[in-house]
């Protein structure tokens, strides 16, 4: 809104040209989100409470999250705010790759509010029913990999098209249908990641704005033609306001985790977890990255693998031997993976900061990928 209102003034008044630069205004967009942050997240947690919405712990739950029973959750709402307000704000309104990664990520944030609604508020301890929450996701992908085989945001490439990290310009093509398929892959798995990782305080909101960072990075330089002919990256005209995005993600994701470190005042649900990975999914769909999102949001996939592991080695095993035998040969004491590790005896807060650490090799790693061509 910003960029429209103001930019349009720099021939009259120069002052206004630096609305023309996506770095200023993703500053600006980061700096907005973490304000907004602080100012509505208080307010957000009274009305929590208020509403009674306390966080259910589970029995086979570690002791020490016995403590968390209460603890305001739907903080995810704070979340969803301050990263949609400050893109608004800052963003070019006008381009698609912003659009489409907003609209994803209220889609996601609505399917995950309403299971916390259902569960929290209306009082059923399922919430959403599994399928019906499957559903959501996948009709998302649906029509996100639809809309981009059908109005293509690139015409250099294929638009059913993804590229391949270290090689030069190398692309996979994927049949339409199998694209389809592809891109609902990509974002239920995804989102799926990242609530399965919000399981500690502050575990997935740090990852989050850890991850923000390289994304940001990658549609910066995707957007600028002289940076991927540089880099020997397909250029993707537009694709640098998808860092003014990523700036207010990560921008509150910093806020909100004010809130979300341990001791925790409030949790983001699922309203903020499904949202976030519905927002780094879509993201890596429309910048050609898919690949990269396995790098950057390791810890995110390990999470989801280790849960994957858990679940198919004890079916196998009960399906052969019983569930008695099951329960002995489990390849985690508990999953997801970073619940593994407090069985161990790991205090929470080194499981915490130890995954942001891996976290960030894994950033690093991704980021390393751009010269390593």
């Amino acid at each position: 809104m910003l960029y429209h209102l103001l930019a349009p003034l720099g021939s009259k008044l120069i002052v206004f040209n630096i609305f023309n630069y996506i770095s200023f205004r993703a500053a600006g967009a980061a700096a907005t989100a973490i304000v907004l942050s602080f100012v509505i997240g208080p307010r957000v947690i009274r009305l929590l409470k208020g509403l009674d919405v306390g966080q259910v712990v589970r029995a086979e739950a570690p002791s020490s999250h016995q403590a968390k029973r209460g603890t305001p959750t739907m903080g995810g709402i704070v979340l969803l705010v301050c990263t949609l307000i400050p893109t608004v704000l800052w963003a070019r309104l006008d381009i698609r790759y912003v659009v489409v990664a907003a609209i994803a990520t209220l889609w996601m944030g609505a399917i995950g509010f309403v299971d916390d609604y259902l569960k929290f508020v209306s009082g059923k301890p399922r919430g959403l029913v599994a399928r019906h929450k499957l559903i959501g996701q996948v009709t998302f992908g649906v029509v996100l990999g639809t809309y981009v085989l059908f109005y293509p945001l690139v015409a250099t490439m294929p638009a059913s098209a993804t590229t391949v990290p270290v090689f030069k310009y190398v692309v996979v093509v994927f049949p339409a249908l199998l694209y389809v398929v592809w891109v609902s892959l990509v974002v239920t798995g995804t989102s799926n990641a990242v609530n399965l990782t919000d399981g500690l305080d502050g575990l997935a909101t740090g990852l989050t704005a850890i991850a923000a960072v390289p994304f940001g990075i990658f549609a910066y330089l995707y957007g600028r033609i002289d940076a991927a002919e540089y880099l020997f990256v397909h250029y993707l005209p537009g694709a640098g306001e998808l860092a003014i995005f990523f700036a207010s993600l990560g921008g509150a994701a910093i806020g909100f985790l004010w809130f979300n470190a341990h001791p925790a005042q409030v949790f983001m649900g699922d309203t903020g977890s499904l949202a976030i990975g519905g927002a780094f999914g879509t993201a890596a769909i429309l910048l050609r990255s898919e690949f990269l999102l396995l790098i950057v949001g390791g810890v995110f996939a390990a999470e989801a693998l280790s849960v994957i592991l858990q679940t198919g080695v004890f079916r196998w095993h009960k399906g052969r031997r019983g569930r008695e035998y099951a329960d002995q040969h489990r390849v985690f004491r508990m999953a997801p993976l970073h619940h593994h590790f407090e069985k161990l005896g790991w205090p929470e807060s080194r499981v915490v900061m130890r995954f942001y650490i891996i976290g960030i090799l894994c950033a690093l790693f991704a980021l390393s990928t751009l010269k390593i061509r």
